[in-house]
């Protein structure tokens, strides 16, 4: 099964494209872990994530997203690539979204 769930802060302005067929919306998120060291410090991974979306939920994402917002997507593992102008394989790791979601912040 190729499933991927993730909660994070959409890292910059969507972009869209618009084809025949509809329409395509690419964004990155940041995911963040937090964990304590082994000096008692604490410290904060982030992960950048490529998501991608097509038709309806493309079209969702330009109304629904912004910089910074916080969303939950779920979708599956895309590998690609293709040569760039130097002739060069680029390896590209993306998730297709089947849903995506506006998370509301919990406070304290």
């Amino acid at each position: 099964m190729n499933a991927v769930k993730l909660i994070g802060n959409v890292g910059r302005e969507i972009t869209v494209k618009e084809f025949e067929g509809g329409k395509l919306a690419t964004f990155s998120l940041a995911t963040s872990e937090t964990y304590l060291n082994r000096h008692k410090e604490e410290v904060t991974n982030t992960s950048w994530h490529t998501i991608v979306a097509w038709g309806k939920l493309a079209q969702s994402c330009e109304q629904l997203l912004a910089k910074g917002k916080l969303i939950a997507v779920e979708g599956r593992l895309n590998y690609r690539q293709y040569q760039n102008k130097e002739d060069q394989t680029v390896k590209v790791i993306e998730i297709v979204a089947s849903k995506v979601e506006e998370v509301s912040r919990m406070r304290a």
